[in-house]
C-alpha cells in the first residue's frame, strides 16, 4: 500500500470509529519510579513502571527498552514495542496509566531487531493498530528473520513475523488520525540497522511546548568476525546519521536503550531533563566510538 493511500484509509477509519476514551482513572507515577524499581535490572523483557515523561507522552517500556506511548484525542501511537515477552506489561503499563490499548491506533518503530520490534505482532493483535515502518526494515519485520548484511546477523535472535500495512515517508509528519493534535516527523538514521528511524514531535504542557527526539540506537556493534573497516557501505550511513542527529531539534532526548540518554536519571531529577545540546552529544559520543573501533580494526 503506498504511504498516501495508507494515509488516507488510515484516516478514514478514525473518523468513523468511536474516539479513543479519556483516561478514567489515571495513576499518579512518580518520576522517580523508574530509577527505582529498575536499579540493578536492564533486561529487554524486565518490567518497568509507567512514568509521564512530558505533556501526554509517556514511558511504557522495560527496565531495558524503551517504549513510548503518545496520547491523543483521535487515538494513541505507540513507538517501539520491546520483546513479544514484554508485550504483556506493556499493555499493564498503559492500562495502569488510565489508557485503553484499543485506542492506541498507530505502531511505529526505531530499528527492526527483536529487542524493539520483537513485540510489533502481540501488540498489533491485542490494539488492533495500523503498523508502520521504514521500507529497509519492512522484510525483517515482515520475515521475523535479521537482515543477512546486518552486523550483528548471527548473533539477534528472530523474531515473531507481521505484516506491515504501511511505509513511512522520511521528512513527512505523521498523525495517528484526522484532527490529531500530534505530529511526529521520522528522520532516517541508518547505521547500526540499514531500517533505523528516529523521531521528533512537540509536546505541550500547558502554554509551554518543547521538542521530544526519539533517536535510534548509533551504537556500532557487531558479531566478534565483522570488521566495519571492510564495509564502507555500513561505515557512510552511519557518518550521515551523526550529522543528521546533531542537526535535530531535540528539547528532550529519549534512546531506545534507556541508559545512553540517561532518560531514567533525568526523570528522577538527577541530572536536567531538558537538554537542547543532547543530540549532538550523543551523535558526537558515538561517532567517538566508531572511529575508535575502526583504528583498532586497523591496528589489528
Amino acid at each position: 500500500m503506498s504511504v498516501k493511500l495508507f494515509a488516507a484509509a488510515l484516516a478514514a477509519t478514525t473518523l468513523i470509529s468511536c474516539a479513543p476514551s479519556a483516561p478514567l482513572t489515571q495513576a499518579k507515577t512518580e518520576p522517580s519510579a523508574l530509577a527505582t524499581q529498575c536499579e540493578g535490572r536492564d533486561g529487554w523483557s524486565d518490567p518497568a513502571p509507567p512514568v509521564r515523561i512530558h505533556g501526554n507522552s509517556y514511558y511504557v517500556g522495560t527496565c531495558g527498552i524503551a517504549v513510548i506511548l503518545i496520547a491523543t484525542p483521535k487515538g494513541h501511537i505507540l513507538i517501539d514495542a520491546a520483546t513479544d515477552e514484554a508485550v504483556p506489561s506493556i499493555l499493564a503499563n498503559i492500562r495502569t496509566l488510565g489508557f485503553d490499548p484499543r485506542d492506541v491506533k498507530l505502531i511505529i518503530g526505531s530499528h527492526e531487531h527483536v529487542d524493539h520490534m520483537g513485540g510489533f505482532a502481540e501488540l498489533k493483535a491485542a490494539t488492533g493498530a495500523q503498523l508502520m515502518v521504514s521500507s529497509a526494515a519492512r522484510p525483517s519485520v515482515e520475515t521475523g528473520r535479521t537482515d543477512a548484511a546486518d552486523p550483528q546477523v548471527g548473533i539477534i535472535p528472530d523474531m515473531k513475523p507481521v505484516p506491515v500495512d504501511g511505509e513511512i515517508a522520511f521528512g513527512a509528519p505523521m498523525k495517528s488520525g484526522s484532527g490529531s493534535d500530534i505530529a511526529l516527523t521520522p528522520h532516517a538514521t541508518p547505521g547500526h540497522t540499514s531500517g533505523g528511524t528516529s523521531w521528533t514531535w512537540r509536546s505541550c504542557e500547558g502554554k509551554k511546548c518543547i521538542t521530544i527526539a526519539y533517536v535510534d540506537s548509533l551504537s556500532a556493534v557487531s558479531s566478534d568476525d565483522y570488521k566495519f573497516s571492510a564495509h564502507p557501505e555500513r561505515v557512510a550511513p552511519f557518518r550521515s546519521t551523526f550529522d543528521r542527529v546533531r542537526a535535530l531539534p531535540c528539547d528532550l532526548l529519549i534512546t531506545p536503550h534507556p541508559s545512553f540518554s540517561d532518560i531514567f536519571e533525568r526523570l528522577a531529577g538527577e541530572m536536567p531533563l531538558i537538554n537542547p545540546g543532547a543530540c549532538k552529544t550523543l551523535a558526537d559520543m558515538m561517532a567517538a566510538r566508531l572511529d575508535k573501533r575502526l583504528a583498532s580494526e586497523a591496528a589489528k
